[in-house]
């Protein structure tokens, strides 16, 4: 079994005191794994977005698909549904109800795109750029949390690391048998 390349073995003195606040199975899923990159992603991206999604459908009756859509407009302000739908990794139907439940609780707007007008762009309504201007800090302040272990030039290198993987992901299988990796 192909261990990941930062073995328990190799591990500081003080991470290694840290582990001892991770179960048996996850430190086994860490360390022991041939998927290791998949696992420390799905870790990571759950320890940043659960208690993030459940604040926000808390605080603000959204759930996760719903906050998807109304964060990816408020990043960039006249999408289309479609360019939600590639971006987000969910699927088409669950995003279409989020988005009309958006829609009905005036959070989004959707508007006729002025490059086709066969084609319709969403924006956020007020009362939606307000949920999303409170949200933001929460977020950035979580990130902050989970990056504080790392240095400046450390941040940085993940950074473009994880860049060249997003880069490269239009290259990968989207259906394994499709692709003769079946078993």
């Amino acid at each position: 079994m192909r261990r990941a390349p930062t073995a328990l073995s190799r591990l500081d003195s003080e991470r290694e005191a840290a582990l001892r606040d991770l179960d048996p199975l996850t430190i086994a899923k860490l360390w022991d794994n041939p998927c290791w990159l998949s696992f420390r992603l799905n870790f990571i991206a759950f320890r940043f977005n659960d208690p993030v999604y459940r604040w926000i459908e808390t605080r603000y009756g959204l759930v996760r698909p719903e906050f998807v859509a109304l964060y990816a407009v408020g990043l960039k302000d006249g999408v289309a549904a479609k360019n939600i739908v590639s971006s987000s990794g969910l699927p088409k139907n669950t995003l279409s109800r989020a988005i009309q439940k958006l829609l009905q609780r005036r959070l989004l707007k959707r508007e006729t795109d002025r490059d086709d007008l066969r084609s319709y762009v969403l924006r956020l309504t007020s009362a939606g750029r307000a949920i999303f201007d409170e949200t933001m800090p929460l977020m950035v302040q979580q990130q902050t949390t989970m990056l504080g272990g790392l240095t400046e030039a450390e941040q940085r290198q993940l950074c473009e690391l994880m860049d060249k993987l997003v880069i490269a992901s239009p290259t990968w299988p989207n259906d394994l048998e499709q692709e003769g990796i079946s078993t």
